[in-house]
């Protein structure tokens, strides 16, 4: 297992053999930087510039300032791991990601295996924390949460008669929708439908035929927002008037310049907005003059770093052992809130709550 820095001192004194940049603490964020998801990948690029700006502006951590390495694994395992592998020779000891559950996964057994604090701003798999892996937390709720908020929302509210449920194989997707299904059969409910789908598809004309003859009336898709905007924008124009729903991979403009005006009325499930959360006022107000709205990822990612950064300065150290010893005691302030982890590395006290898509924006329905 690679050594890492155990102490400021102990980076400073490294510094002076290998010259001034090697004190510096390198970090990372990985994500979808390029493909059909780098709508997320830029959240998280956004998020954790910012996150390594002001806490460097603050005097940085143990004295050292923070370098940024991003990292695209464009949302694929293989691509996940290499990316892992290489940010490890880079001399990373944290990353802030991975996005994609598929991602996170496979790369959370490379930084176990070399020493490197992982925390998910966004993967939501819940086996992402139930492997046993000292070094992985995430920031984000899980989808047996997220699912069961779902299913109980479509129970209370009486909406559906006639259930589909699809997903795109992804461990996000299946995962997220699996979760729903559950839901349901809790309230003694059956979608009439179970159907998966390829990411990267764009035709859907077939499966909506399906459900038309079906008479389904709800739509629920684990997967994300490219198939989801083509899904919806399908069912308008062959008259399926069902209500869709999705899950927080919703949450970018995107969808809607995918959808245009076929996707009024669409829900998805999402954490309460992290922008009007008054711990990230003043952070949102520095996006927003800068011209970009730190929707989605944004914030997550922020507050990834943020989590990193006061851990280290709580444990004095950058050693593995004693960032976990702190993350799992402290509570941490965040742009997310006040913030601490469970022993498998969830966030504690994570709730979900509906969403609708309303004239190209979304918006809390609550409930």
């Amino acid at each position: 297992m690679r050594r890492l820095v155990l102490t400021a001192l102990g980076a400073a004194a490294w510094g002076l053999a290998a010259g001034p940049a090697a004190a510096d603490i390198v970090i990372a964020t990985a994500g979808p930087m390029t493909g059909q998801y780098a709508a997320f990948g830029e959240q998280m690029r956004r998020g954790a510039e910012a996150a390594v700006r002001d806490i460097n502006a603050a005097g940085g951590v143990l004295g050292q300032k923070l370098v940024l390495e991003i990292g695209d694994d464009a949302c694929d395992p293989k691509q996940a791991v290499a990316v892992a592998n290489q940010l490890v020779n880079k001399k990373v000891v944290f990353v802030a990601g991975h996005f994609c559950s598929s991602s996170s996964i496979p790369a959370s057994d490379v930084y176990a295996e070399e020493g490197v604090l992982q925390i998910s701003p966004a993967s939501t798999n819940p086996q992402l924390t139930e492997r046993g892996l000292a070094n992985v937390f995430r920031v984000c709720g899980r989808d047996d949460q997220q699912g069961a908020y779902a299913a109980k929302y479509v129970i209370d509210k009486g909406i559906g008669k006639k259930i589909a449920v699809i997903h795109d194989k992804s461990a996000y997707g299946k995962g997220l929708a699996d979760e729903f299904v559950k839901g349901l059969a809790a309230a003694g409910v059956k979608p009439v439908m179970y159907e998966a789908i390829t990411q990267g598809d764009k035709d859907f004309s077939a499966l909506i035929t399906k459900m038309k003859d079906m008479g389904v009336d709800l739509v629920y898709l684990g997967g994300y927002h490219t198939e989801a905007g083509l899904i919806v924008r399908q069912m308008a124009e062959q008259g399926l008037k069902a209500q869709f729903m999705s899950g927080d991979a919703l949450v970018t403009d995107e969808f809607w310049q995918i959808t245009g005006d076929t996707g009024q009325g669409t829900l998805m499930t999402f954490s309460p907005d992290p922008r009007k959360n008054p711990a990230a006022a003043e952070v949102v107000k520095r996006f927003q003059q800068e011209g970009y709205d730190p929707e989605g990822y944004t914030l997550y990612t922020y507050a990834a770093i943020q989590v990193f950064a006061q851990a280290a300065s709580k444990a004095r150290s950058l050693e593995l052992k004693k960032l976990i010893q702190v993350l799992r005691t402290e509570t941490f302030d965040t742009v997310l809130g006040k913030i601490d982890f469970d022993e498998k590395g969830d966030v504690t006290g994570a709730n979900y709550t509906m969403y609708v898509w309303d004239k190209g924006k979304y918006h809390e329905l609550g409930g």
